[in-house]
């Protein structure tokens, strides 16, 4: 069963309930109301009969005054029926002793005689029915002056037209409750269809969503509901997965396309070695050779990884008061090596006992990642000067060279990744175009600022920004 007919059949039922509930009230209510209206006016008939009687003591010896009943014809009860305002069909009036035995009668009883509950000191009304006609009864105690009861009054009154009343409302709660379920089912129907709507698209639309076109999202609803919060929370799970999704195709293929020229170069070379002997030093050589692309395959490596890890959200800094002058001089010493192959000068200048809050290892990275790039793109016997300033409140780092340089319509390419300024003199100096991606996400996580300034053939510095720790 859908839900659209779940949700008609469970408020159709419920709403059946309250309207069985409602009509039983309305004809409780009625039935009071009537019998109640039928108590009044036939109080209002024994009041007038006792004050025309005018009992006295001497009542049962004279019942003269009960003639009342018979002369005052259909003029005198016209006369009530104006009095009390109220529909009287036909009204039974009669007067008994205190066994119940008949005194006097209206003629309208012929041979009929009323209902007589036995002897008591209050005023009842009951109901009875008299050659199946069904009348209203109310017996009052006649108590003379000196607070004896002397006999009972009578006055029945017709429940034909009451009864008349309340069967045909009976009739058309009968009638008319079905049709009200049958309306309330196929409205609750189509308003549940309306409004579940959202979920239709949310299906139709999840349907559609293949790992080929995760850019589709679902259209949100107008109204500011649980569904477009639905909607809206559907849209952020795409919008997360279709995410995950680009970060692991482009991890792959970063890998592949970065792991490939390695790779080719260590099997070709291995290849020719086993093609036939030679001599001990060309293995030495191209053993080393290889090791050389293995570690370079390495570094690509784990820079992937800093950089799925950034982009996964998985990576978070642990930031920390650093000594920078420190830090640059850690970092300057292990790239001595690679510096002094080239003779190239590395100067360190600027205020000591500087402190900048960051992540130790992860400032590490970046100064290595700038600093290995200043290495391979500026020339033999040239120099590389890093500054740290006071910039106000800020502290600024500046790490310059006097490489190749960098054209202006390059620059702001430089972050991303795997961009190579030149495709073949970065292939030359070993390259993989990720570093500077790195160093920028880095130093993003650690609110650190970074700017780059260069001039082709004359040289290109990278500034760093931190907050005054």
């Amino acid at each position: 069963m859908s839900l659209r007919n779940r949700i008609a059949i469970y408020y159709t039922i419920a709403t059946s309930l309250l309207i069985v509930l409602i009509f039983g009230g309305i004809l409780f209510l009625v039935d009071r109301a009537v019998s109640s209206h039928n108590d009044v006016a036939m109080m209002y008939e024994v009041t007038e009969e006792i004050s025309n009687l005018k009992l006295k003591d001497q009542f049962f010896n004279d019942l003269a005054h009960a003639n009342k009943f018979d002369d005052d014809g259909d003029d005198y009860k016209e006369k009530k029926r104006k009095q009390m305002n109220f529909d009287i069909d036909l009204e039974f009036i009669q007067l008994v002793d205190n066994q119940g035995n008949v005194l006097k009668k209206s003629e309208n009883l012929s041979g009929r005689t009323l209902i007589f509950k036995g002897s008591s000191s209050d005023t009842i009304y009951f109901n009875g029915s008299i050659e199946g006609s069904m009348l209203r009864h109310i017996q009052v105690p006649l108590v003379s002056p000196d607070g004896i009861t002397k006999g009972y009054l009578i006055v029945a009154h017709s429940l034909m037209n009451a009864l008349s009343f309340l069967q045909e409302l009976q009739i058309i709660f009968l009638f008319s409750f079905p049709v009200i379920v049958i309306t309330i089912f196929v409205l609750t129907r189509f308003i549940a269809g309306e409004s579940i709507k959202p979920i239709d698209d949310v299906i139709t639309t999840a349907e559609k969503i293949t790992k080929r076109n995760l850019n589709q999202r679902i259209p949100l609803p107008i109204h500011q509901d649980e569904l477009h919060r639905l909607s809206v929370t559907i849209n952020d799970l795409l919008d997360r997965l279709q995410e995950a999704f680009q970060r692991e195709q482009q991890f792959t293929a970063d890998a592949s396309h970065e792991l490939n020229t390695p790779l080719s170069v260590v099997k070709g070379t291995l290849e020719v070695l086993i093609r036939k002997p030679r001599a001990i030093e060309h293995y030495e050589a191209r053993v080393h050779f290889c090791l050389i692309e293995l570690n370079r395959m390495r570094r690509i490596i784990d820079k992937l990884l800093v950089l799925a890890l950034y982009e996964g959200n998985k990576i978070s800094p642990n930031i920390q008061d650093i000594m920078l002058p420190q830090l640059i001089e850690d970092v300057v010493a292990r790239m001595q090596a690679a510096a002094f192959e080239k003779e190239i000068a590395i100067t360190l200048k600027g205020a000591e006992n500087v402190k900048v809050a960051a992540d130790h290892a992860m400032l590490e990275m970046i100064f290595e990642n700038l600093l290995s790039n200043a290495i391979k793109y500026s020339p033999a016997s040239s120099a590389i000067t890093i500054a740290i300033e006071h910039n106000g409140g800020d502290i600024t780092c500046c790490i310059a060279d006097q490489g190749i340089g960098i054209p202006e319509k390059n620059i702001p390419k430089i972050f991303d990744r795997f961009y190579r300024v030149d495709e073949s003199r970065n292939s030359q100096t070993g390259g993989v175009g990720v570093g500077l991606s790195i160093v920028k996400k880095l130093a993003d996580i650690q609110q650190i600022a970074i700017a780059v300034q260069s001039t082709p053939n004359i040289g290109t510095t990278f500034m760093l920004t931190f907050l005054s720790a």
